[in-house]
């Protein structure tokens, strides 16, 4: 009874109060311990001097090697600490590897001939694991002295990246030749990388393993895991059961709730007739212009994808003419990241738009000011950092790249101009939501909801602050902390709230279920994605010199994220079938125009479901574990499941909200259900072909490869261009032709040859058509 009698309070709207702050307060007292240790146990950025107290490197040179890593985009070709590209090094890895064989040359050279016996390099090799680990860091002189092996092996890691960097017949050389060619950058930027590979090797004061846990393996270097990183993997196991077995035997009782829970109260579902009678109003109207704008924005992301994999199989020259010469793979990856969240977001900021006309009919005609304003900022900004990303590594704004140019961030490419204008329009969107939804709002009912489109819109603004904090001198591990504070938290946190409501909002208008039903959905799906998301943040920290208790979190918090997915599937089947259930119900006999009329548009509905499970679920639960993630960070098992979740589930989501609206602005004759069939099935088929042919068995086997000659290998130019890198990179043209051929380009040929097709705009002395009153009273 007691059971029953919870299942009865979680359903109660009056009781939601509660879980929802307990949750907020866990999670921001969870992050907040995360942010103050970021600032108190980062590692120092120190001098660096010799035994003879002659400086290697300042503390100038590293910061200054930060900001030339940045300026050029190196964060777009390899990565720093596991996070970054992979077509390159990861850097740190790298260089504590080669700090470690110079270290071996060093005393190799100082040993005599005849006495170069076994016991003696065995006796070399541990010197340089203690040489390494050692910690002389001095908190009075902010300084490290190094051993000679060391200051050795600095002369030599420099000698190495000159020649990486302005020698194009050198090993693993950077291409295109001469993309740096200043020798004082050059140095400061090794001074930045052998920052990083001592800060991966030498022991945390007080502890017995490296500021970042002995990440990365590299046993020639001494680094193996620690045994907080197995503790915490076994006790994030046990979180993960005990977590899924509660929310299953609760899942079960609101499982016996059959299908009419959903449905009862719910409008008639809409039929092609019905959209074929809608009528749009100015701002539904004004929103096409965003959908065109995004689907152009998508095909230009997958060719820059096409660019920057070409890179990998060395096709760089088209006709003789050098592509990677104009668009180097840190452009061309640049734009393929970045284009992914503003196509994403303009798809988004259109569909709620329309959706917030349709919640409340009566709009001032300002806002079709703002939202033409948002669009054209839109405009100006996808075409300033879009030039911004090119011309900054170029050198281009000189001294103020910083603003115009690269910001140098993983994900957060834009200028800090550029930034700014992100920021702006986000801020009027928000803006705009809430006017237009204030006069339906229901204050007195908090959960209804109109009022969820503006709690998540201004969520997700909150956010974006985080991202304007850090500055190319600020500490790299703090700085990246504030970048996943925006990454993650828009990703795995309040973006998967946003989808729910959008989702919500597009089920109640088809008719498929009733609105009480989807304020309850969004409440319970807030709880779990929230509830696991906030503190998940911390799967992000394993690695980049956080103390244990960070990883301890992210260890439970992280693998609980997998549990809302796996509800998620336990719904899919009842989801997938109600269209048909209800077509059944109202004895639809062949009639065309009283079938759903959203068949199309709800595959893509479905399939954000699927990859919620596979892409974001399973493919991210393998990297999640602290000694999976061990092996796996930094290799093309992050890839994989980044390609997987972000195109599987926001990418869907985002075509699925472009269609919506279409179908409902488009004339019945313009709109080809065939085409959009062809479409669904191509890009969702050509992603699992990527997925399967390419991204996860590459990320094995780089994971078999890191475990066995450890991480800097792995991600060495001789391991990516070795054949059966190679032939998986080749695999990926199958996929990626029915993805591109088939989805890609005539989705963007049907958005935008519509223009003649758009319903013409609704007057406003008028009759509102019955289809658009029966909208409004159901959503409001």
């Amino acid at each position: 009874m007691a059971k029953n009698n919870f299942i009865s309070y979680l359903l109660n709207p009056k009781n939601w109060w509660l879980p929802l702050l307990v949750i907020f307060i866990i999670s921001i007292a969870g992050v907040t311990m995360i942010g103050v240790h970021t600032y108190t146990e980062a590692p120092p950025i120190p001098s660096y001097v010799s035994s003879k107290n002659e400086t290697v490197f300042s503390k100038e040179d590293v910061l200054d090697g930060q900001a030339v890593f940045q300026k050029y985009a190196l964060m777009e070709y390899g990565s720093m600490f596991g996070d970054g590209a992979n077509r390159g090094p990861d850097y740190t890895a790298e260089a504590l590897h080669y700090v470690s064989q110079y270290m071996d040359d060093y005393y190799q050279s100082k040993l005599k001939a005849e006495a170069n016996s076994d016991l003696l390099k065995k006796g070399i090799i541990e010197q340089i694991k203690v040489e390494i680990k050692n910690n002389h860091y001095s908190k009075e002189k902010n300084s490290v002295t190094l051993s000679d092996a060391q200051v050795f092996a600095v002369a030599e890691l420099v000698k190495y990246y000159n020649q990486k960097f302005t020698n194009s017949s050198s090993p693993g050389a950077f291409k295109p030749s001469g993309y740096i060619t200043d020798a004082n950058e050059i140095k400061s930027l090794t001074a930045f990388f052998f920052w990083g590979s001592w800060v991966c090797g030498v022991e945390r004061p007080g502890e017995h393993y490296s500021y970042t846990h002995n990440w990365p393996y590299d046993p020639s270097a001494g680094n193996t895991p620690s045994a907080a990183i197995i503790l915490w993997s076994i006790i994030g196991s046990l979180g993960l059961i005990f977590g899924l077995g509660i929310v299953l035997y609760y899942h079960g009782k609101l499982d016996k709730l059959d299908d009419d829970v959903y449905t009862k109260k719910a409008e008639p579902f809409m039929t092609r007739g019905d959209i074929e009678k809608f009528q749009p109003d100015a701002i539904q109207r004004s929103t096409y212009k965003f959908f065109y704008v995004a689907i152009v924005l998508f095909a230009v992301q997958v060719l820059a994808g096409i660019l920057t994999v070409h890179d990998f199989v060395g096709l760089i020259n088209f006709f003789g003419f050098n592509i990677s010469g104009a668009l180097p793979i840190t452009v061309t990856r640049s734009w393929h990241v970045q284009l992914s969240i503003l196509w994403i977001s303009a798809c988004w900021i259109g569909a709620s738009f329309f959706m917030m006309s349709l919640v409340s009919p009566n709009q001032s005609k300002k806002q079709v000011t703002l939202i033409n304003t948002i669009f054209w900022l839109t405009v100006i900004l996808v075409a300033g950092s879009f030039a911004g990303m090119l011309l900054g590594p170029k050198g281009v704004f000189g001294k103020y790249w910083y603003w115009f140019g690269h910001q140098g961030w993983e994900y957060v490419e834009l200028g800090k101009l550029w930034q700014i204008i992100f920021g702006v329009i986000f801020i009027i969107w928000a803006t705009t939501i809430y006017r237009g939804i204030k006069p339906v709002m229901k204050l007195k009912q908090p959960w209804a909801l109109p009022n969820w489109l503006v709690y998540t819109t201004f969520s997700i603004i909150l956010l974006l602050i985080s991202g304007f904090i850090a500055t190319p001198k600020t500490n790299f591990v703090i700085a990246d902390f504030w970048r996943w504070m925006v990454v993650h938290m828009w990703a795995e946190a309040f973006f998967e709230v946003f989808t729910t409501v959008l989702i919500g909002y597009f089920m109640v208008v088809m008719g498929l279920v009733s609105r009480q039903a989807v304020i309850r959905v969004i409440y319970l799906a807030t709880l779990l994605f929230l509830g696991s998301g906030l503190l998940g943040i911390s799967h992000n920290f394993y690695w980049n010199a956080k103390p244990v208790g960070t990883m301890a979190l992210g260890s439970v918090f992280s693998t609980l994220q997998v549990i809302p997915l796996v509800l998620l599937t336990l719904e899919a089947w009842r989801f997938s079938k109600l269209p048909k259930l209800l077509e059944t119900n109202n004895l639809v006999n062949g009639d065309l125009n009283k079938r759903f009329g959203f068949s199309e548009v709800f595959l893509f509905l479905v399939a954000v479901n699927f990859w919620n499970f596979f892409g974001a679920g399973v493919l991210g639960f393998i990297i999640n574990l602290p000694i999976a993630n061990y092996y796996e960070h930094g290799t093309y098992l992050t890839v994989n499941h980044g390609h997987a979740a972000l195109m599987g589930v926001y990418g869907n989501l985002a075509v699925a909200a472009v269609l919506f609206c279409c179908q409902l602005l488009f004339k019945a004759d313009w709109w080809k259900p065939k085409l959009i069939k062809t479409v669904f099935w191509s890009i969702n088929i050509g992603l699992l072909l990527m997925v399967l042919l390419d991204l996860f068995p590459a990320g094995i086997y780089q994971f078999k490869t890191v475990t066995e000659q450890g991480l800097w290998y792995a991600r060495s130019s001789t391991f990516i261009e070795s054949n059966g890198f190679q032939t998986l990179t080749w695999m990926r043209i199958i996929g990626g032709s029915i993805f591109t051929v088939g989805g890609v380009i005539p989705l963007v040929w049907f958005v935008t040859s519509r223009r003649k097709g758009l319903k013409k705009v609704e007057q406003l002395n008028t009759i509102k058509s019955t289809t658009n009153e029966i909208i409004s009273t159901t959503l409001a």
